[in-house]
């Protein structure tokens, strides 16, 4: 299974959580492509934000992609498309052409709490702490992602 990962920066939220499930598809044998894309262009090719970094680091995780954006051929490269935020959420929604592709976006936290539509918080604008509780949400969901596909 596809699956890409989408926030506003592509800096911290889905980077983390494309390096997670890319560690467990290998750790399980899966196949599938996993990214991560996000909405912001003053980010583009930048690397994951130094905090979101040093928590991967700290978990055995390489986060050494580059930001992007969201495109319409992801409708086609992916089965899931997993946000992190309303924002987001609204913006794929809105670049969505069928109702095929707009089935395939859902909120990310509805993998473990279903129809809630909750928001993975953004750590970039606070410290470290807060990078290592959305770090600790990640893994729990991309735990029960593998599950699901298993």
């Amino acid at each position: 299974m596809n699956i890409l990962f989408v926030c506003r920066g592509n800096l911290c939220r889905s980077p983390m959580a494309e390096a997670l499930l890319k560690k467990k598809y290998a750790d399980h044998r899966l196949n599938g492509e996993i990214d991560s894309a996000g909405f912001e262009t003053f980010h583009i090719n930048e690397p994951p934000h130094s905090k979101a970094r040093e928590v991967g680091k700290k978990y055995g995780l390489e986060l050494d992609g580059k930001a992007r954006l969201f495109a319409k051929q992801d409708f086609v490269r992916f089965d899931r498309i997993y946000v992190m935020d309303e924002l987001s959420y609204h913006d794929v929604l809105e670049l969505a052409r069928t109702k095929a592709e707009k089935s395939k976006v859902d909120y990310l936290m509805n993998v473990i709490h279903p129809g809630k539509n909750q928001i993975v918080p953004d750590p970039i604008y606070s410290g470290i702490e807060d990078c290592e509780s959305v770090y600790s949400i990640l893994e729990e969901v991309t735990d029960k992602i593998i599950d699901q596909i298993k």
